[in-house]
């Protein structure tokens, strides 16, 4: 049975559920810490092959980590940057992934990087979803995920349509419809990467803030529903890896 390693002042406590939980001082440190482990799986796949692969979640909490990422000394022009998800947007939208990918993560020294944004002008939301899973061939070594307080990962959002069916999608991206969930507020058409698609991803990373997310998850766990907390599908890998939770206050 898989086991949490708790990591708290560089000391690991064996606990459940199943993810590595790293539990930081403040803010500051939380983002450091979530871009240095970024960017050391960046590092050890560039080592290892030609290339290499990043997909990153859009939303507020992660920025401040993208920032800094940044700044990171790698070899940026042979980094493909992808999305775990979008909303159904203009690439340059200010509410797009794509925009907030732009502004925070490619410059300074990843401006050299080759961003892959999933939506273009003239584009059906059919050949976007064709595009990222045709992207998606190339497999990723390294994903950022985020939670919502209502246990969405992703754009998999707690009683959305077809749910289900997305869960057990064999695609690597899907199209969705979240009308009706408050998670997903006006942007309800939306193109995600399914439980599939992350688990297909050797190193996961989970950022969250906030004694009532860490709550949420734990709750998630203990319960254990996928359909009630999509946030579990991202627990799942065919590498046999832990999900890395970056946490503070």
């Amino acid at each position: 049975m898989a086991v949490d390693r708790s990591h708290e002042s560089g000391t690991a406590t064996v606990l459940q559920p199943p993810h590595d939980l790293h539990v930081h001082a403040n803010a500051d440190v939380w983002t450091w810490a979530a871009a240095v482990a970024i960017a050391a799986e960046l590092r050890r796949e560039l080592i290892a092959h030609p290339r290499a692969r990043l997909l990153l979640s859009g939303g507020t909490t992660p920025a401040p980590v993208y920032r800094a990422l940044s700044k990171a000394p790698l070899d940026w022009d042979r980094v493909n940057v992808g999305l775990v998800d979008e909303r159904w947007l203009h690439p340059q939208d200010l509410d797009s992934n794509a925009h907030l990918v732009r502004t925070h993560l490619l410059k300074n020294q990843a401006a050299a990087a080759h961003f892959e944004p999933m939506t273009r002008p003239g584009r059906t939301i059919e050949e976007a979803v064709a595009g990222a899973n045709a992207f998606a061939r190339i497999e990723a070594c390294v994903e950022v995920l985020g939670m919502g307080e209502d246990g969405h990962v992703a754009s998999l959002f707690p009683g959305m349509a077809d749910l289900s069916r997305t869960l057990s999608s064999r695609q690597d991206y899907v199209a969705v419809d979240a009308t009706g969930c408050p998670g997903a507020r006006q942007w309800t058409r939306r193109i995600t990467l399914t439980p599939r698609g992350m688990a297909r991803v050797p190193s996961r990373l989970l950022l969250i803030q906030g004694a009532r997310k860490r709550d949420v998850l734990a709750g998630a766990v203990a319960e254990g529903d996928r359909n009630r907390w999509p946030v579990l599908t991202a627990l799942d890998s065919v590498h046999g890896t832990a999900l890395q939770v970056h946490w503070c206050a």
